[in-house]
């Protein structure tokens, strides 16, 4: 039937097959939505990204205020000059 959405198809390849087995043995083979299989890990991908990214921006946060504070030892003539020329890589 045409549709105006995207259409997907998965095959069983051996990981899948894995999780999908692993699944039918605890709902007695029943059938398997795949719409929900979907929304569930695109759900679980989204929250293990938004996760990674605060870490991140947590871990910045952190380095910069130990910047700023004088905690963390920097050199102020290097500083200035990798502001001033950039990273070079060699």
């Amino acid at each position: 039937m045409p549709t105006n959405r995207r259409r997907h198809a998965v095959t069983e390849t051996p990981p899948v097959e894995a999780a999908l087995d692993e699944l039918r043995q605890v709902t007695g083979d029943a059938k398997i939505e795949m719409s929900e299989l979907v929304i569930l890990g695109a759900q679980a991908k989204l929250a293990l990204l938004q996760a990674r990214g605060a870490e991140i921006a947590e871990r910045r946060q952190s380095l910069a205020d130990l910047v700023r504070s004088g905690a963390l030892p920097v050199d102020p003539t290097a500083a200035a000059e990798v502001r001033r020329k950039g990273w070079v890589h060699g």
